[in-house]
């Protein structure tokens, strides 16, 4: 089962340790990176870890801020690509945003080239 959790003292040392080759081909940020935007855009930022049971897959930040929902970095661990977490944590992020900020209409900005996101 895919599940979401907030970033914390207990995961986020974990969370540190996820990479993707979309880090390097410059499709998706780090997850330094994002956390340090994260930290930034602390008011409305909302960064998880995304889970397959009791094991951490990927990580996805989320935007509240400006009335503007947004899914601003997202990414599933080199290790457990193509089995469908991607797809599942996408509908879990979108269940949060309608559910808890009343989102009529989700962003998420994906370069171009990133066919896999498409």
């Amino acid at each position: 089962m895919i599940w979401l959790k907030e970033i914390n003292e207990d995961n986020f040392e974990e969370c540190l340790q996820l990479h993707t080759s979309a880090i390097e081909a410059g499709l998706v940020d780090s997850v330094v990176l994002s956390l340090a935007e994260a930290w930034l855009l602390y008011d409305g930022a909302r960064p998880f870890a995304i889970y397959e049971d009791s094991t951490m897959v990927g990580y996805v930040l989320m935007y509240i801020g400006n009335n503007n929902p947004q899914i601003i970095n997202f990414l599933i661990d080199d290790r457990f690509q193509k089995r469908g977490y991607g797809t599942e944590a996408g509908k879990l992020c979108i269940d949060y945003l309608c559910t808890n900020y009343e989102a009529k209409r989700i962003s998420l900005p994906v370069k171009p080239e990133n066919r896999n996101a498409q």
